[in-house]
């Protein structure tokens, strides 16, 4: 299984941390969809990151769809998406809030490195910023600080989603969630000790 994308893009991370969970053998080429479009277009015609090349030549694309199959494939009875019920409402709705937070990020990263200076618009930046940051304060809310993951008794997409969404509020906004949100600061910092969240930084 090859995988496709930088693991600076939050969704090509949440991939990456997914494929080490379940223990899947996999290389990587590490293209980013701005630097490398034209190599990622071979994969993936709109030149997006991640994709996923899987072992028969077949390739996937979007980090949702990838995960559906690696759940469907390497999960067992123990996936990072719950099948079916209360649980998995519960997981889809905090995974959703927190990649729409990364959509924001990089909505206002874009703005601000992607144009020159004088197409810029400041509000808008603001704005996908405190969109993001409303995020990570309302799942911040829904912390238990004694319990070690987000919602269930074991890792789910959940509480992957809050790693890659919290760590790239640090590092695009530089937004203070030791201040502002110091429970997901906390899972955070704790899940990402975890042997799944040793992915590489490129």
């Amino acid at each position: 299984m090859l995988l496709i994308g930088v693991n600076r893009s939050p969704y090509t991370r949440r991939v990456a941390i997914t494929l080490t969970h379940y223990r899947v053998p996999f290389g990587q080429r590490a293209l980013s969809g701005f630097d490398n479009r034209a190599d990622v277009r071979g994969s993936n015609p709109p030149g997006r990151i991640p994709a996923v090349v899987l072992d028969g030549s077949e390739t996937l694309v979007d980090s949702g769809a990838i995960i559906d199959h690696l759940d469907e494939i390497y999960a067992g009875d123990r996936p990072t998406t719950p099948r079916a019920g209360p649980e998995r409402r519960a997981v889809v709705r905090v995974a959703a809030l927190m990649m729409g937070a990364c959509d924001k990020l990089l909505q206002a990263a874009y703005e601000r490195n992607r144009k020159p200076a004088e197409k810029q618009h400041p509000p808008w930046i603001d704005d996908c910023v405190a969109q993001a940051e409303a995020v990570l304060a309302a799942v911040d809310a829904m912390i238990d600080p004694g319990k070690p993951v987000l919602l269930l008794d074991r890792l789910v997409q959940a509480d992957i989603c809050a790693v890659v969404a919290e760590r790239l509020a640090r590092a695009v906004a530089r937004t203070d969630t030791e201040g502002k949100m110091p429970r997901l600061r906390a899972l955070t910092r704790r899940l990402s000790e975890g042997s799944a969240f040793q992915v590489a930084e490129s």
